[in-house]
Order: structure tokens, then C-alpha cells, then sequence
């Protein structure tokens, strides 16, 4: 399993800048996150778990696996939709996945493009594609592209993991670009704490 790389440098770095963020950091200890560096097997991925449980999510994707032998462009455009979708899919997630996979095998679509372009970019190619938005995109960037700055305001369990962290009620716009800017440039790092966080009981 390749997991999300950070260490002692961001650490440090987040545990100077937010001693709250700091002692939870101190507590939880080195976290590991599985990350997909296929671009392409991330995007289908991301698209399998959407509004699905976890462990749903595994099982549709071992289904995935099994009968297409792997995820590529080439593989999942030259089978059809209502093969895909027999993985336990909906039918229209199943054409979301064929729709990238022909995009890609046919060139319309060049996704090693997007490991040279800064985040804002790569989100808006991406949540440009059908069924990715703007969250599916940024958890790309954090689980495949492994880029070090990604806080996403529209991550729930973000929110939660803020709000439990600083203990506030709520959680409006303006206090969450100040914690994101204080994150700043490991706010990936910080990501995966506050989702540590709100997970926990």
C-alpha cells in the first residue's frame, strides 16, 4: 500500500502554527492514508464512492477488479456500460466511468497534463469531466496527485473535525480560511488530522 508521504518537517511546521492542531497531532501520531498515484484508477475510484459507504465502496471496486482485470482507459472503454454498471454500480455512475475511460483511450482527455498544473487548474479541468465536481477533484489532489496544500471547505468531515478541534458550534466561511491559511503550505497534512478527528467518539 503507498500511503500520503509527510513527516517531521510538516510536523513541526503545523504543530508551531496551531498548538491546538499541535497536542491532537502529538496525540494521534503518524497517520496512514492510502493513496491510488494512477491518476485514471483514482478518478474511477472517486466516481465508485461517491454518496456510498466505505466499505460499499471496496466492494464494488474488487468487482471492478475482478472483471475488467484492471483499471485502465483501454480496459473500461472496450467493455460496455451495462457491464460496468453489473458491479453494483447505478447507471449512470457506470457511464460516468465508460465516458472518462473513452475520453482518455481516445486522446480527448490527457490526464499526465494535469501533474504539471497548479491545484485551482487541475480542479477546474477535472470537475469539468461528467460526475466529478469540485470535492472529487480536490480529493484527487490530495489522494493521487499527493499535492501538500488541500483544505476543502466542502468536506464535512472537515468541518466536523474544525469544529470539534476548536470547540465551535458552527462553522462559517471566515473562520475556516483562517485555519486554512494558518495550515499553510501542509494543509493536506492538516486534512488528514481533522478527518482523525471527527471520527473520533
Amino acid at each position: 500500500m503507498e500511503a500520503f508521504e509527510y513527516g517531521r518537517r510538516e510536523i513541526d511546521h503545523l504543530q508551531k502554527k496551531d498548538k491546538k492542531l499541535g497536542s491532537a497531532i502529538e496525540r494521534i501520531g503518524l497517520i496512514e492514508r492510502r493513496v491510488i498515484p494512477d491518476l485514471f484508477a483514482a478518478l474511477v475510484n472517486s466516481i465508485v464512492a461517491q454518496q456510498i459507504s466505505a466499505k460499499a465502496a471496496d466492494t464494488v471496486w474488487k468487482r471492478l477488479l475482478d472483471r475488467c482485470g484492471e483499471i485502465t482507459p483501454r480496459a473500461l472503454s472496450s467493455v460496455d456500460t451495462e457491464y460496468i454498471q453489473q458491479c453494483g454500480l447505478s447507471m449512470r455512475k457506470a457511464g460516468y466511468i465508460k465516458g472518462i475511460g473513452e475520453a482518455v483511450a481516445q486522446g480527448e482527455l490527457n490526464l499526465s497534463e494535469l501533474r504539471g498544473l497548479p491545484d485551482d487548474e487541475v480542479i477546474g479541468r477535472l470537475s469539468a469531466l461528467p460526475g466529478i465536481g469540485v470535492w472529487s477533484a480536490e480529493m484527487l489532489l490530495i489522494f493521487s496527485l499527493q499535492r501538500p496544500n488541500v483544505v476543502s471547505w466542502g468536506d464535512l468531515g472537515i468541518q466536523r473535525g474544525m469544529m470539534r478541534l476548536y470547540g465551535l458550534d458552527k462553522m462559517d466561511r471566515a473562520a475556516f480560511e483562517k485555519y486554512r491559511k494558518r495550515y499553510s503550505p501542509y494543509g493536506s497534512v492538516a486534512s488528514l488530522y481533522l478527518w482523525k478527528i471527527a471520527a473520533e467518539r
